[in-house]
């Protein structure tokens, strides 16, 4: 089975290898369903078709149905921030991290805790560095709080 994507080309965009140039992506997917949904190719046009979001680069791990650098769930955000040890206190201080489930909340963590890491490494400016410092200090011990939270859980 053979399985020809849309791909752009000069002058729009084209599904197979032969055939006509479409202006916009959309008639090239229009052409596409239109030619697995007569059976040309056995395989079905849905799980060919499916759009990549719209957010970020798309790109897939093998074996997992998440996409890197997308968001593919808004309503799961919660705005981080880790310059400064106050700014690490208030993201876990807030409503939207506490909201989330202990899982989720170790995420952020971990999160916040390795970004806060690398920034102080990379950091030049002395003042800079020593608050990244302190903002990952705090972030490690929540860390180890939510280390031991699950622990707690297990037993």
């Amino acid at each position: 089975m053979i399985i020809m994507p849309i791909r752009k080309v000069k002058g729009g965009y084209k599904w197979g290898s032969k055939g006509k140039v479409y202006k916009n992506r959309k008639d090239a997917e229009r052409q596409a369903a239109a030619a697995y949904a007569s059976g040309y190719v056995k395989k079905g046009w849905q799980e060919v078709l499916k759009k990549d979001p719209k957010k970020g680069t798309g790109k897939k791990p093998k074996g997992s149905a998440r996409r890197l650098y997308t968001d593919e769930n808004p309503k799961d955000t919660v705005p981080v921030k880790y310059k400064t040890a106050q700014d690490v206190r208030d993201t876990f201080a807030s409503s939207a991290f506490k909201s989330k489930s202990h899982k989720r909340q170790s995420q952020i963590i971990n999160l916040v805790e390795q970004r806060a890491e690398v920034a102080a490494e990379r950091a030049k400016d002395s003042e800079k560095k020593k608050n990244l410092k302190e903002a990952h200090e705090i972030a490690e011990n929540a860390k180890e709080q939510s280390k031991r939270k699950t622990e707690r859980m297990r037993a």
